[in-house]
């Protein structure tokens, strides 16, 4: 009897940055202030503008708040974000005004290390005082993660950016888990999301770890979990991440990023 062979799965007609960044879209609600950073992020924002979202704010760390930009911008410091803005001011105006108060709603942010609690790493890897790597920093990640009502972290994924621990803590998640936060006086927010390119994640109400909601179309859960260095949490079902439509495509494409600037050509 004749073996019969399984057809490969088609390929996607769209690229994984361009699902993170439709992702990314998909969690700005109508009506609410997102603070947004460069690359990923700025798309996610922009179509959600231009989609489902059109009431959205657009704020970023270099003072631009509710910014309309009618080309990619190159990061949050490009000039292209000023025109149409309501307010052009600084740092102090941005942190201290919007952010502290608690009138940001969501705040995108990214790593070098994420682990299941959703702390952050941008300092450094290995020991702090004679590290393997010297990173960046926190810029405005820590107020971002401390501050917004709540908190989405977009990466790529692998077992060493998804460490079992991180090497340092920049930006606080959940820390150890429930109650956490408020023992170290910070008055709300904490991660809701992470986004990767390959599936999205939520976290548990009661035990604040991360789990695994959905995997991007075309992988499986046993390839998630090789990519990842603790003991995975998965939701019930784990669903497959829907695809995007022809229309989010069509407005990333066309208006958000039509040079390929952060997506590729």
């Amino acid at each position: 009897m004749a073996t019969e062979l399984l057809a490969a799965p088609p390929k996607p007609e769209y690229k994984r940055t361009e699902l993170m960044a439709i992702c990314a879209a998909r969690e700005i609600r109508d009506r609410e202030i997102a603070f947004i950073g460069t690359g990923l992020p700025m798309l996610g924002g922009m179509l959600a503008k231009h989609t489902h979202a059109p009431n959205c704010t657009m704020i970023f760390e270099s003072g631009v708040v509710d910014a309309r930009p009618k080309r990619t911008p190159l990061s949050i410091g490009d000039a292209c974000l000023v025109p149409g803005s309501v307010m052009l001011c600084g740092l102090t105006e941005v942190f201290g005004l919007l952010m502290q108060p608690g009138y940001v709603d969501v705040g995108f942010i990214g790593g070098a290390q994420v682990d299941k609690f959703g702390n952050l790493n941008t300092t450094v890897i290995g020991d702090y005082r004679n590290p393997k790597v010297r990173l960046p920093g926190s810029g405005g990640a820590n107020d971002i993660g401390s501050l917004a009502k709540r908190t989405i972290i977009m990466m790529k994924q692998d077992r060493l950016k998804f460490a079992a621990k991180v090497d340092y803590v920049t930006t606080p998640g959940y820390l150890d888990g429930p109650g956490a936060r408020e023992r170290e006086g910070l008055p709300r927010g904490g991660p809701a999301c992470v986004i990767t390119d390959m599936a999205v994640y939520r976290f548990d109400d009661a035990t604040k770890e991360m789990y695994l909601e959905s995997v991007h179309p075309g992988l499986s859960v046993e390839q998630v979990r090789e990519n990842v260095s603790w003991d995975l949490r998965t939701a019930p079902r784990v669903g497959v991440t829907k695809a995007p439509t022809k229309r989010e495509l069509r407005v990333l494409r066309t208006k958000c990023d039509p040079e390929g600037v952060f997506l590729g050509a």
